[in-house]
This record gives structure tokens, sequence and C-alpha cells, in this order.
């Protein structure tokens, strides 16, 4: 409490935390494995929250996100790499897209339903632990088929070069998330699909590009 008031916290956790993990699609229950120093910093924080949960009492939740996209993330990040350059080609100012590893699958969604998942978890009377995740892994090829479809590119083989430079050891090959605990605790459901995401981030960077 501070001055009396209720406060209410919220640890935003990540699926990456169950590195290469025993089940999937994985859930609140699933052995924790992480892989890189990220998804490390990531399960001590984690359990963290549960302890003090535990131990005093309080409202600490947390919710473990997996990958939550939008037009606002950096450019360095696969997805956004992705639709920036796919804009890029459509409009002649790029020749290519170069990539690592097209084979790695992700549970991609929107951050904006993703964050409704979390005011739903600070809402709720009682604390807890929520998987928000869409339950649907796609691969960096779906995503640059969707990408490159949206402009009318049916066939982007030429289009992409993969390079060993751009491959990380510590990747996690699979990851997608059960989120039946925050549907049915939190009455919570992504409302925008794995399409309607890599449309919304490609013609944010058309607009930004200027060709729309």
């Amino acid at each position: 409490h501070n001055d009396g008031r209720p406060v209410r916290f919220l640890q935003a956790s990540s699926g990456e935390m169950f590195g290469i993990p025993e089940q999937s699609p994985q859930d609140e229950n699933t052995p924790m494995r992480p892989l890189n120093p990220y998804a490390v910093a990531k399960v001590f924080a984690h359990q963290s929250v549960a302890t003090y949960r535990q131990a005093y009492g309080l409202h600490a939740s947390s919710v473990i996100l997996y990958n939550h996209e939008s037009p606002l993330r950096d450019i360095a990040f696969v997805t956004r790499k992705v639709t920036r350059g796919v804009a890029s080609i459509y409009l002649g100012r790029a020749e290519e897209l170069v990539l690592g590893d097209l084979d790695i699958a992700r549970d991609w969604g929107f951050a904006g339903d993703y964050v409704q998942a979390m005011y739903a978890a600070i809402r709720h009377p009682d604390p807890g632990d929520y998987v928000v995740a869409t339950g649907v892994a796609h691969t960096i090829r779906d995503l640059l088929d969707v990408a490159f479809a949206h402009v009318g590119i049916t066939d982007w083989s030429g289009l992409v070069r993969t390079d060993p430079a751009f491959l990380r050891p510590t990747d996690a090959p699979t990851l997608v998330g059960d989120a039946t605990k925050a549907r049915e605790v939190l009455d919570w459901s992504p409302l925008v699909d794995f399409a309607g995401l890599v449309d919304l981030m490609v013609d944010h960077d058309l607009s930004e590009l200027g060709g729309a």
C-alpha cells in the first residue's frame, strides 16, 4: 500500500523463458529452460513476482508475453525488418532483403491486443500468471509470404538472401503459447490475426517511406 491506497503490480515476462520447451504449446506450468541472458533475467523476475505474491499476499501478477509486434517495433527486429524491407523493395528503394534463418517460428501477435490482456490481469480481483499468445506459430517464410503478397509480389525468392552472419545460435527453434487461462479467467482473446498484423505494419512502412 502507498498512503493507504492499494497497489497492484504487473510483471512483463517472456515466452523466451521456456527456451527449448518440453511441450508445445507452452502454458503457465511448462518448465522454464532459458537459453540466453535475456531469458535468464526474465525467469528471475518472473519467479521473484511469484515469491512476493505467495509470501506477502501482494496483488502481483505476471503476463508471459509472446512476441508482440506493431508499427512501433524497431527496425532491428525481424518483423519490422521484413515489413520495412518489403516496402522499400516495392518502392524501388532497395533490391533485396538480407535475413538469417527463415525457418525460425514464433507466435506473433499484435501489441495492442497484448496490452488489453495486461489491463485485464491488473483489473482482475485475484493475482496470477498468464500466458498471453495467439496459439499459432508462423515462420519467417510465412511472414515474407504475407508481407510480399500485400504489395502484389507472389514470388519473393529472388528478392531475399540469407546470410550466416544473421544467424543467432541462442535462438529457440519454436515457441507457441497456450493462452487458455487468459481466455477463461480474463475473458481475453486477440482480435488481430497474423495477416492483419503484417498488413498493418507493411502499410505503415509504405506510408512512412512516402509510398502511400
